[in-house]
């Protein structure tokens, strides 16, 4: 005779449908109170520290607490906390949260209660949190629905709007770049010619009155690669680049275009690409980038 064994089980509840009744005493009592009034109190022990929840007896003593009750929080630091993904019907939450071991300001010991911090990215040791209150309480660990990150940062829409009114020296170069060129200055005692056009030498000091139209090709003398975006470049990452035109002696800052950012290199010949003269306007936005000419480089 062979008996097959077969896995035997029996489903047991137990419930109190009305609620299960029980006396609190007079620490606990007046733990809940205070939560029902919205304000966090713990019991003060013997040795000096405050408890939070309060208990009847010192964990580390065995001794009564003194019965000095003490308001502490409502804000707290989060020591540990793990992540709920997917809450259950009984969760104060119905979404994400955490539970964690919350050391409220002025308590000794960490209260466990719920953190809404809306994505696990927020949550870390030495979180600041505060609680969040239920409209109406009962005198119940739940009247705090749960804590919640302090404010650290806010997102606020910047808009900034002003009008530019260049000097005669700036109107001066916008004007030949308008035109497709680049309008500099020679100083009449150095003889270096500076570009954008300027009025005085910087090195002299004298009055500058000789205009010089330059050529748009020129030298990349140093540059820099911009991982960041920026409306005016081409791609990311881009280059942003010094160039020293040709016949000047001041390099102008630029884009550079046309060329992997990796691959742009101190010395290297450059040329201006302009967009269509029927769209050009008194701007440097006249001017996309600079682009490689081909040319062999340049000995700086």
């Amino acid at each position: 005779m062979t008996v097959e064994a077969r896995n035997l089980e029996a489903r047991y509840v137990l419930e109190f449908p009305g609620g299960y009744t029980r006396t609190t005493g007079p620490v606990i009592g007046r733990f809940l109170t205070e939560l029902r009034d919205g304000r966090i109190v713990g019991v003060r022990t013997a040795e000096g520290r405050t408890l939070v929840p309060p208990l009847e007896y010192d964990p580390d003593t065995g001794d009564a607490v003194t019965g000095e009750f003490i308001e502490v929080g409502p804000a707290g630091t989060v020591e540990s906390w793990s992540w709920v993904r997917a809450p259950r019907k009984a969760h104060p939450l119905d979404r994400p949260f955490a539970w964690a071991l919350i050391r409220l300001d002025g308590a000794d010991t960490a209260l466990v209660h719920a953190v809404d911090a809306g994505d696990v990215k927020a949550m870390r040791p030495g979180l600041r949190v505060r609680p969040r209150w239920r409209a109406e309480r009962t005198g119940h660990i739940t009247d705090i629905e749960s804590f919640v990150p302090e404010v650290t940062r806010i997102v606020s829409a910047v808009r900034g709007e002003y009008l530019l009114r260049p000097g005669l020296a700036l109107a001066r170069f916008l004007e030949g770049v308008a035109e497709g060129v680049f309008v500099g200055g020679r100083c009449g005692s150095c003889h270096k010619v500076y570009v954008p056009y300027r009025t005085t030498c910087p090195e002299c000091g004298v009055a500058i009155t000789e205009e010089v139209v330059l050529p748009d090709t020129g030298t990349i003398t140093t540059f820099a690669i911009n991982n960041l975006p920026d409306p005016r470049a081409p791609e990311v990452p881009f280059v942003s680049a010094y160039i020293l035109l040709d016949g000047s002696d001041l390099p102008m800052i630029a884009l550079v275009g046309g060329i992997a950012a990796h691959e742009v290199r101190q010395g290297m010949r450059v040329r201006a690409v302009w967009v269509p003269e029927e769209e050009r306007t008194p701007s440097m936005s006249n001017i996309k980038w600079f682009a490689p000419t081909g040319e062999p480089d340049a000995e700086l």
